[in-house]
């Protein structure tokens, strides 16, 4: 027989039975929890998932709108630029006798080209022994000007039916930003702005062409 006071073995196992059940309380507490972490964690990743895939739709959207926004502008400032070719085109003649030049032709559009090298110009205006090549652009900046003074001193390159001429230039606009007109000047331009129904040249009086070639 074993010694003890009377209920002692009851008590024990009773107290082992209690921890027992705390202990699987706290393991399906643990279990229930981890199985609610999981599932918080799927659905977190669910949810990355959802607005990765958002993101990515949206940029896809910006790209096409800022691509249909280009295209747009592209055809406005195209539309704008042939009409402002039209209206310079058509003053160009009289203007320029004006300032001496006498001009016997016009063409639009001249593309020109030298081992490689291509380039377009807006308007050719031309006598027996004079060219002058014309770039428009509805809004005027330093660098468009720049650009268009890389070209003029290859010129008779491009064209070389003009070898025997004397090549100015002039620039001619719908809005000058950056004081490109006053810029172009200085570098010996002609410089011609353009207005709803005619154009005029801009240079001061006492304006001398650089003769570029």
């Amino acid at each position: 027989m074993s010694g003890g006071r009377p209920g002692e073995g009851s008590d024990w196992r009773a107290a082992l039975d209690r921890v027992n059940a705390t202990l699987d309380r706290l393991a399906q507490s643990g279990a229930e929890a981890d199985r609610r972490a999981k599932a918080r964690l799927v659905e977190d990743e669910r949810r990355w998932a959802r607005a990765e895939r958002e993101w990515e739709e949206t940029r896809r959207r910006g790209k096409e709108f800022d691509r249909r926004l280009r295209y747009l502008d592209n055809l406005f400032n195209g539309q704008w630029g042939k009409l402002i070719e039209t209206l310079v085109e058509g003053d160009l003649v009289a203007l320029l006798k004006e300032r001496g030049i006498r001009v016997n032709h016009t063409w639009t559009n001249r593309k020109l080209a030298f081992e490689g090298y291509r380039r377009e110009v807006d308007i050719l205006a031309v006598n027996g022994n004079e060219v002058v090549a014309v770039e428009v652009k509805t809004t005027m900046k330093v660098a468009d000007v720049d650009y268009f003074l890389k070209m003029l001193p290859h010129f008779k390159k491009l064209a070389p039916e003009y070898r025997n001429h004397t090549v100015y230039g002039a620039v001619a606009y719908l809005k000058a930003d950056e004081s490109s007109d006053a810029y172009a000047e200085r570098k010996g331009l002609f410089v011609i702005r353009a207005t709803g129904s005619s154009a005029s040249i801009t240079n001061n009086d006492r304006f001398e062409p650089r003769a570029f070639a």
